[in-house]
């Protein structure tokens, strides 16, 4: 059978790939400590599924305006000035299955055949498959754990040139969990100033944040680079409801004209009750929020603190999200083992610990540990790693 080139040149989700071993795995019977997920483990607060099953009982199941439900949209527009300080009209959203939706339509919508688009890295790992599929070119910006894991202003500039199309931040980011404050970003903006890409802001986890850290949308950072960025967000992480696939936009009328018309040809629309259900959790959830919060925080002290434990294993403590990132290049160097991915590998088959290699995400030598898992889990992989590496 003969396949369009453009599936050809793009590969499967490396997470996806990781957490499906681990399932492999576990159907032979064995228990697996799971580091791998990227979803909270908690349940999807109460409010917002009864908000669900009354849209439900109402029987709100039938086709929905294609950007969103009038309603929904106004929600976020009233989500966006009150904790980002951005002014947004319900014209400027676009209410899609999952904030990855979003971008694809958004990158889809702006990038064609040759043209680059700036991607830090480490990165989720769909950013450069998904440029890949438009026919667009992936340039990386490497940073690494000494740097944070973040860009600056002078690491920004080299790679632009007259391709350049779009940038696409993270923050706080997948897989490293390091975020960028407002002054970072402020410097970010005065490198973009003098060019004419767009800026692609994804904030999927900017309510996951510690340490009194405070984030900042990059429109808000940069006001002056508003009209030229798209803030992507959704439901999924904050509100523990990545099976409800609730992602949204919100980016300049004109550019979400463009990908609501890519919307009415694919998806169509979420759900309505759905997006009744996503009107209450942007609204009534703070409580369960912080109730999240407090034990991702408590996970990652423990975490960081045991991996930092193990000789030739350096992990920082990231801003936010459930992931931690180290650098395992000098304990996989005293093991013998050369790469990531067959370090993550020895851990699932002889450990029985679920990791995701950095491979998958621009970054060999690091791991992707997620602590959305109880801290018993925790501890005990942490005494596996121990043991294994003495």
């Amino acid at each position: 059978m003969k396949f369009a080139k453009r599936v050809l040149a793009i590969q499967p989700s490396a997470t996806l790939a990781a957490a499906q071993k681990k399932r492999d795995l576990e159907q032979t019977g064995v228990k697996v400590l799971d580091f791998t997920v990227g979803e909270p483990d908690f349940p999807t607060p109460t409010v917002i599924k009864e908000a669900a099953k009354k849209a439900l009982d109402a029987n709100d199941t039938y086709y929905q305006p294609v950007p969103g439900t009038p309603a929904l949209r106004k929600a976020i527009c009233e989500k966006l000035k009150k904790e980002n300080g951005l002014e947004y009209t319900p014209e400027e959203i676009l209410v899609s299955c999952g904030a990855k939706n979003v971008i694809l339509q958004a990158i889809l919508a702006l990038v064609e055949e040759g043209d680059e688009v700036l991607i830090p890295s480490p990165y989720w790992v769909s950013f450069p498959e998904q440029v890949t599929l438009a026919g667009g070119k992936p340039v990386f910006i490497e940073t690494d754990d000494l740097s944070n894991f973040k860009i600056t202003a002078e690491a920004l500039k080299k790679p632009i040139s007259k391709k350049t199309r779009l940038l696409i931040l993270n923050t706080p980011s997948n897989p490293t969990g390091m975020a960028y404050t407002r002054k970072e970003q402020e410097a970010l903006g005065k490198i973009c100033e003098g060019h004419d890409f767009l800026i692609l802001s994804d904030e999927m986890y900017e309510k996951l944040v510690f340490d009194s850290f405070q984030h900042v949308s990059f429109a808000a950072a940069c006001p002056q680079l508003k009209s030229r960025t798209i803030t992507v967000n959704g439901a999924s992480k904050a509100y523990a409801m990545t099976g409800w696939r609730m992602g949204y936009g919100a980016a300049p009328k004109e550019l979400i004209e463009k990908m609501k018309t890519l919307q009415s040809q694919g998806i169509t629309c979420i759900p309505g009750f759905i997006q009744q259900a996503c009107i209450t959790a942007l609204k009534e959830t703070e409580g369960d929020i912080q109730k999240m919060v407090k034990a991702f925080h408590e996970r990652r002290n423990v975490l960081v603190r045991g991996l930092n434990e193990i000789a030739g294993v350096r992990c920082l403590q990231p801003n936010g999200t459930f992931f931690c990132f180290p650098n395992m290049k000098e304990a996989m160097k005293k093991k013998g083992i050369k790469t990531t991915l067959e370090l993550s590998e020895h851990f699932l088959e002889k450990l029985h610990i679920a990791t995701v290699a950095g491979e998958g995400f621009g970054a060999p030598g690091y791991l992707r540990f997620s602590y959305a898992t109880n801290l018993e889990s925790i501890k005990e992989g942490l005494k596996r790693l121990k043991g294994f590496f003495g």
